[in-house]
């Protein structure tokens, strides 16, 4: 029973602080437009965007 007097307040407050992190990703756009970011995987990049990787005989020492 003497244990409980420590364990609700600890739990009281980690709840208070998932609420105000929820709060804080709402607010600041987290969770807007989760379609783009979940398709964007599947799209293909343009070809000047992608890096050519390295070069036949670069062992990347410089």
């Amino acid at each position: 029973m003497e244990s409980l007097y420590l364990l609700i307040p600890i739990a009281l407050l980690f709840c208070v602080i998932v609420i105000r992190l929820l709060i804080w990703a709402i607010d600041s756009g987290q969770y807007e437009d989760l379609d783009k970011e979940a398709s964007r995987i599947l799209m293909e990049e343009e070809t000047g965007k992608q890096n050519p990787g390295p070069k036949e005989g670069d062992n990347g020492a410089d």
